[in-house]
């Protein structure tokens, strides 16, 4: 059974206000950005969003503070977007960081089905505040809880009608744990072929994990800072 559909839109009509959504990338890089677009104009509000970053100001999920969609951030970096700063200053949004290790293992825990796990990372520091820590070894560890959500958006390279998912280098970063997590996953992809076009070993995630796939065209991939070398003369 095909799982390729032709509307983003259509298939974010449960999305509701409140919910939990995973979105994958790092920076700008690996993006669903299509998916961005389509929720910035369903126009549900009072999400949680969990994601490395939150984009900047005028692209990726800075679209959805633009809007002030975003109750609530859960992120490891947030230090390119002036209006999160500004919101969060404001009042007007949650933020909850969490370090970039701890964030990848607690959206592969939910994932997984884990509903808990320890770790060192954060032990000592605002971190820890009104978390469980529990001495193992005679060491101290904190406990941090899974993450799941009612939505997940990832961005891949290629998939196959069923479902399968291959990234591309460096665009693979937190997509395929984003895509474990969520009860409804939806990936945007370059490129699709016919179910047994893409070599098993190659898959990256599982068709399983996966409910809905969209090729997307003309796809931006902003480069979130430009960097220029300037020439040194002796």
């Amino acid at each position: 059974m095909t799982k390729v559909i032709t509307s983003i839109d259509r298939a974010i009509e449960d999305l509701k206000d409140g919910d939990t959504i995973l979105v994958g990338g790092f920076g700008l890089c690996g993006i669903p950005e299509f998916a961005i677009q389509a929720i910035q104009k369903s126009g549900v509000k009072s999400l949680t969003v969990v994601s490395n970053n939150c984009g900047v100001d005028d692209w990726g999920l800075g679209l959805l503070l633009q809007n002030k969609q975003i109750k609530k951030m859960i992120a490891s970096y947030v230090g390119e977007n002036k209006l999160f700063e500004q919101q969060l200053l404001n009042g007007e949004l949650e933020v909850e960081l969490t370090p970039q290790g701890t964030l990848a293992e607690r959206i592969r825990a939910g994932g997984a089905g884990i509903p808990a796990f320890y770790t060192a990372t954060g032990v000592g520091t605002p971190i820890a505040e009104g978390k469980v820590t529990k001495i193992f070894d005679g060491k101290t560890y904190l406990e941090e809880r899974a993450i799941k959500g009612e939505f997940a958006f990832v961005k891949a390279w290629k998939a196959d009608t069923l479902g399968n998912l291959v990234y591309r280098k460096t665009a693979r970063n937190f997509n395929p744990i984003v895509a474990t997590a969520g009860k409804i996953t939806i990936a945007e992809v370059e490129e699709i072929v016919e179910a047994g076009g893409l070599e098993p070993d190659e898959i990256h995630t599982p068709a399983v994990y996966v409910q809905h796939v969209f090729v997307g065209t003309n796809f931006e991939k902003r480069i979130e800072r430009k960097v220029t070398s300037h020439e040194v003369k002796a």
